[in-house]
């Protein structure tokens, strides 16, 4: 093909695909009310609430003092309406509103009716479509007050959604939730000791049975070691990381974050800081056997995460996480890996957090990689390479669907 029939070509696949969404925090259906979903859930996000107070002079205590729909009218009218919406949050919205033929400005009377009016086993099915997606993965927390009883009820399953264990409570919080595991009859102590270990490791299991999660997941601070003498290590050596090679199932780590460095902006208060990634070199060492699903929060250390994943095939470095997922961002670092690892990664996912977010996440993925691997086929192409319709459609199904199947579905 010649380079305009290429980048038709990987345009028309990309659309053509329906991607599996590897990580998000939405919910299926079963599990009762606790998933976000309709404009006022998208425009209270808190990306956009971070944006808020550089624009407008509340405080984020009197914000948060407001109800749901007060808050998603002062953001409206902030950066919506008294600002245009050009940043990548604001923008998203305006895509979702677009894409449901909804008004992209003037008043929220129309959106509400119509979410309102939206049955929502069939509104994550038109979700899905808009976004080109099959297939989304979840965060589930076994030790989530508002999440537990769900589960406890037996939910139906769902084709659309597949879940994973989360261990945030568990790794990184352990001294604020030892003594719900103690009060469920598990025989663990504060500090780790004891039988705390092979309990924890039982409570896992339990959970996976329940669940039976696609894999594990934890995100870990900027300062994540390994090794360390800390409860965190203990349990992942002895708990999560045997349990994970007993079940077959990755451990997704994803690392960088500085949690409340503002704590009055509650979830938008965190932040991001770079990582030593031995520890990374020293866990996919230690624990061959095992796979990581691998994220990092920091822009700096991404050139790092390659070099390792050309060293360890039991590490797949996937998406471009939180305040990384920025087209600008987004091209340099899929370029880069691209580079190094071939097709052999996973590009993106859009750790949605309301439903709808899928939709213009997707759809900037989809427009700022079209130009990046048409580039990359081109150039091979220049340099006399064959490059066919089958091999782009190939390359571009194994980034967005086959490396998650191979790596953590089908094993």
């Amino acid at each position: 093909m010649n380079p305009e029939q290429i980048r038709a070509a990987v345009q028309e696949e990309l659309q053509a695909l329906p991607i599996i969404d590897i990580h998000t925090h939405l919910f299926q259906p079963s599990l009762g009310p606790i998933g976000l979903w309709g404009i006022d859930e998208l425009i209270t996000y808190h990306y956009l609430e971070a944006e808020l107070f550089r624009s407008c002079p509340i405080t984020p205590t009197q914000y948060f003092s407001m109800g749901k729909q007060a808050q998603a009218d002062l953001i409206w009218k902030t950066l919506f309406i008294d600002n245009t919406p050009i940043s990548e949050a604001t923008r998203g919205v305006v895509a979702v509103l677009n894409a449901f033929g909804l008004p992209t400005s003037g008043s929220l009377t129309e959106a509400r009716a119509f979410f309102a009016s939206r049955k929502l086993d069939q509104h994550i099915d038109d979700v899905f479509r808009l976004a080109g997606i099959d297939q989304a993965v979840m965060t589930n927390d076994p030790l989530d007050p508002t999440e537990v009883p769900a589960w406890e009820a037996n939910p139906a399953t769902d084709k659309r959604f597949h879940a994973v264990l989360r261990l945030d409570r568990i790794l990184n919080k352990w001294a604020q939730h030892w003594e719900v595991l103690k009060e469920q009859g598990y025989d663990v102590a504060a500090d780790g000791s004891g039988n705390s270990a092979s309990e924890v490791r039982r409570f896992l299991s339990k959970w996976c049975d329940k669940m039976n999660p696609v894999y594990m997941a934890v995100s870990l601070p900027d300062t994540f070691a390994y090794p360390e003498d800390s409860t965190r290590i203990l349990f992942l050596r002895e708990a999560v990381l045997p349990l994970c090679r007993e079940r077959n199932i990755p451990l997704s780590t994803m690392i960088g974050v500085r949690y409340l460095v503002n704590p009055t902006l509650k979830l938008a208060g965190d932040g991001a800081g770079k990582s030593d990634l031995r520890a990374v070199e020293r866990m996919a060492l230690d624990f061959g056997d095992n796979r990581f699903l691998i994220s990092l929060l920091s822009r700096e250390n991404q050139h790092e995460l390659c070099v390792y994943a050309r060293k360890f095939a039991n590490l797949m470095p996937f998406g471009c996480w939180w305040f990384l997922n920025n087209p600008s961002v987004v091209e340099e670092m899929t370029r880069e890996r691209i580079e190094m690892l071939g097709a052999s990664f996973i590009p993106q996912h859009s750790d949605a957090r309301v439903l709808e977010q899928v939709i213009y996440k997707w759809r900037n993925t989809r427009r700022t990689l079209t130009p990046i691997l048409a580039g990359t086929f081109q150039t091979l192409a220049e340099d006399g390479g064959i490059v066919t319709r089958d091999a782009i459609r190939r390359d571009i199904t194994r980034m967005f669907r086959g490396n998650f199947e191979n790596f953590v579905l089908s094993r």
